[in-house]
């Protein structure tokens, strides 16, 4: 069993155009109809968001247990502001794994690092681990990441997510689910950000398609 649950798996083909037209030729953030929200091969090294940027200037910590983790590949650009945008997105990723393994969907890192729409569904996917009484186990791999610039104040992302090592585990009874991998372990991520005064990239806007042929390895 993957560990993203069915429901923020489905992809609005909608959203997807959206989001990827804003990216190549408007100024605009992604239509606000039917979007639903989510969130490995390659030669290059795995990299971690930095330390130092998660917790500078009053930004909140974030900590995963030792038996989770998450890698973020393509993270250094060479553009200054991309490797910013790049960091925050992570941050979201790992604010949202946060909240699942706090069994709470108040943390102060979900909603530093996600607004607007990215939050809400953010909050209800986080809300279908507390119900299910489950976390997840292993790790989980973010690759070839793409982002576009849009003034000084907007970013899109699109990204994969490879889970084939990451499991469900339940938190009452301790036991881990370690079906397979399969095509649906793979992911594609479309997401739009907007940089806030304190000049926090966040994420505003996420769809996500689940088997995504670009993902696959």
């Amino acid at each position: 069993m993957n560990r993203r649950p069915t429901l923020l798996a489905a992809l609005s083909l909608t959203a997807a155009a959206a989001l990827t037209l804003s990216a190549c030729g408007s100024d605009d953030s992604p239509s606000e109809t039917d979007k639903i929200a989510g969130a490995d091969t390659g030669d290059k090294p795995s990299a971690s968001p930095s330390p130092s940027r998660s917790t500078a200037a009053g930004r909140p910590e974030i900590t995963l247990p030792p038996d989770a983790k998450n890698v973020f590949e393509d993270q250094e650009t060479g553009d200054a502001t991309k490797d910013a945008v790049l960091a925050d997105a992570a941050l979201s990723v790992n604010s949202i794994d946060e909240a699942i393994f706090e069994g709470s969907t108040g943390t102060e890192a979900l909603k530093f690092y996600n607004t607007g729409k990215a939050l809400s569904s953010s909050i209800t996917y986080v809300q279908q681990y507390i119900d299910g009484n489950d976390t997840w186990v292993g790790e989980t791999r973010y690759f070839d990441h793409k982002v576009t610039l849009r003034g000084d104040d907007k970013a899109y992302v699109t990204y994969c997510s490879d889970e084939s090592k990451s499991y469900i585990k339940n938190k009452k009874t301790g036991k881990v689910d370690r079906d397979p991998a399969t095509k649906d372990s793979y992911v594609l991520y479309h997401t739009a950000l907007t940089r806030n005064g304190a000049g926090v990239w966040q994420t505003n806007d996420i769809a996500s398609e689940r088997g995504a042929e670009e993902c696959q390895p």
